[in-house]
């Protein structure tokens, strides 16, 4: 990615493009417009180094389409709010709608869409700043992001989040790349890849995408993948669920050990090249999506976007989402890259 493509003002605000690079070359590039993860230079089995991150290529393209969350800092809300409404102690708050009466990751005018603060603290690290005010598509209270990025010389993106409010309000943050580790420029699908799930179970959705609040097995459903399998090999297109999504785009239910340290999640192999994804993190769900054609010449990408469930302040048997004010918010995720 060229910097000077990123360069630019948008609302009196520098927009610019970082770069980090570990010890063994794996390099990262990070615009500060949408906290973006716009690249991901990984080696394969023949240390072959290959952007696996599907995406645009400048600052003006992610703005003519912002309805594309690619590599984007998603929030106040990752994903979908029945109707954009939710209560706390009886007082409803009403969201920007923004995916037909649905509230989706953040709203029009979400994350994805601010220009961050940014202090590249070394060659490694990015820290990443925003504060959400009061009202902003909807949320109560003045709420202050921190978002690290850190490429760790044991080929690790970690991604950590904290955050802190003044009232007490909802708050729901993920990362969004679209992966296809056999390169973005290959065009090959993604849809041959090896996912493996660590969840037992899954949120089932209605034709509205939003959950209907049951934890269902997967067994004996396309969303088993507590074995690594293709995502093809998976696909069941008479299955209902995947018909109300036209596809994977699902919550999984992730198992998760007791503590606060972030546990796997998923895993996902490419035999071709033999890079190898492994997801940890410390959030107790995982937004699966694959899609065809996310850009030209791209066949497939999928997204593996660790968070809280869909639809939570809405569903009272879902993990609260709430916190109180001037409670410390932390989460992360790590991405870690390996071939064989």
């Amino acid at each position: 990615m060229k910097r000077s493509d990123f360069k630019g003002v948008l609302g009196e605000k520098q927009v610019d493009l970082f770069k980090l690079e570990n010890a063994n070359g794996a390099k990262a590039s990070i615009t500060n417009y949408g906290g973006r993860l716009v690249e991901l230079l990984v080696p394969d089995r023949s240390d072959n180094f290959g952007n696996i991150v599907v995406g645009y290529s400048s600052m003006e393209e992610f703005m003519d389409k912002p309805e594309r969350y690619f590599g984007a800092i998603i929030g106040r809300y990752a994903n979908r709010i029945a109707n954009g409404r939710f209560s706390i102690e009886d007082k409803t708050y009403t969201l920007n709608t923004n995916d037909g009466v649905h509230h989706l990751h953040g709203g029009p005018g979400g994350f994805h869409r601010v220009v961050w603060g940014a202090n590249q603290i070394d060659d490694q690290t990015l820290s990443l700043s925003y504060r959400s005010p009061d009202g902003e598509e909807g949320y109560p209270g003045n709420l202050g992001i921190g978002v690290r990025y850190k490429l760790t010389d044991d080929n690790e993106l970690k991604v950590s989040y904290k955050a802190e409010s003044d009232q007490k309000t909802i708050l729901n943050l993920t990362s969004h790349p679209y992966f296809n580790l056999n390169g973005s420029s290959g065009g090959s699908t993604a849809y041959s890849h090896h996912l493996k799930i660590n969840a037992d179970k899954y949120t089932p959705i209605d034709e509205g995408l939003i959950p209907t609040g049951k934890l269902v097995g997967v067994e004996e459903t396309p969303f088993d993948f507590r074995e690594s399998k293709s995502i093809d090999s998976a696909y069941d297109p008479h299955h209902p669920q995947i018909q109300n999504a036209d596809g994977f785009d699902h919550n999984f239910v992730l198992n998760k050990n007791s503590g606060e340290d972030p546990t796997l999640a998923a895993s996902v192999y490419e035999p071709k090249g033999g890079r190898q994804l492994d997801i940890y993190t410390t959030e107790p769900g995982l937004q699966f999506y694959a899609c065809s054609d996310p850009v030209e010449g791209i066949q497939s990408a999928i997204c593996l976007e660790p968070q809280h469930y869909p639809d939570s302040p809405n569903q009272p048997e879902f993990p609260s989402v709430v916190i109180d004010a001037f409670q410390p918010f932390r989460s992360e995720t790590i991405y870690r890259f390996t071939c064989n």
